[in-house]
């Protein structure tokens, strides 16, 4: 049943807009392919990761006033109670960031699990008006994306980084917050920069230079998306900071 929902919901539409794609670039070039695919989901996926980005950046604002409620002394259901008429006040949902996540996760693993089985396009996969690709040319700027690629491997990792440091960090030093939640946040900060984009690299080159493609172009939109997101966001920051501080006059 599960699997079903699976592949008619997600899986059969990616591989479907892929061998549309491969149809329809010049000489049927799948890194082209694979490229245009990568963009059309997370422009897709755009508004969603957004409103992400977004909670992010107001969570990063208020961290400094949540832990001033935590250190004030009060009781637990005074701290909840002042949390969250901040977070009301502000307009701020510290579970969005997380639910909006989720929602993209099925359709990247999807879109994941189409470069993983290989680009194979057997026509009884595809829709009826979605033709079988005449050329298949799995060769992209001189590398095999059927095989295994170093270079494509390690460019994947290399985005990885540095999306990783464009990510929203918090406003205050955890280094002598002995909390455990401080201690989590920065072992996590610590992986997410340093250790994931290995992993990332270890897996693309694991895999094949498809994915290791993907992986590169889903990274670059991203960091593009973020470097837009700070532009855009700075000045609501500023506006917000004020306002705290304002209001604590």
């Amino acid at each position: 049943m599960l699997t079903n929902i699976w592949n008619t919901v997600l899986y059969e539409p990616l591989l479907n807009a892929l061998a549309f794609l491969v149809s329809i670039v010049p000489g049927g070039n799948v890194g082209l392919a694979v490229i245009a695919l990568t963009i059309l989901v997370k422009v897709f996926l755009f508004p969603l990761s957004q409103k992400s980005i977004e909670s992010q950046a107001k969570m990063t604002i208020l961290t400094p006033e949540i832990d001033k409620i935590k250190k004030s002394g009060a009781s637990k259901e005074e701290q909840a109670k002042q949390t969250f008429d901040l977070y009301k006040k502000h307009k701020t949902n510290p579970f969005s960031g997380c639910l909006l996540v989720l929602i993209q996760i099925p359709i990247i693993f999807a879109l994941y699990y189409v470069f993983y089985k290989g680009i194979k396009f057997d026509a009884g996969m595809l829709y009826f008006f979605v033709p079988v690709p005449e050329h298949l040319n799995m060769f992209f700027l001189g590398v095999d994306l059927a095989g295994k690629s170093i270079i494509l491997a390690v460019l994947a990792g290399v985005s990885q980084f540095f999306q990783a440091r464009l990510m929203p960090k918090p406003t205050v030093n955890t280094a002598n917050d002995g909390s455990f939640q401080a201690s989590f946040a920065k072992s996590m900060q610590v992986q997410m920069k340093y250790v994931f984009p290995f992993l990332v690299a270890f897996i693309a080159y694991s895999v094949s230079g498809a994915i290791a493609l993907y992986w590169i172009v889903s990274n670059m939109f991203a960091i593009g998306q973020q470097v837009y997101s700070n532009y855009k966001n700075k000045e609501n920051n500023n506006k917000n900071v004020k306002t705290i501080s304002f209001t604590e006059k």
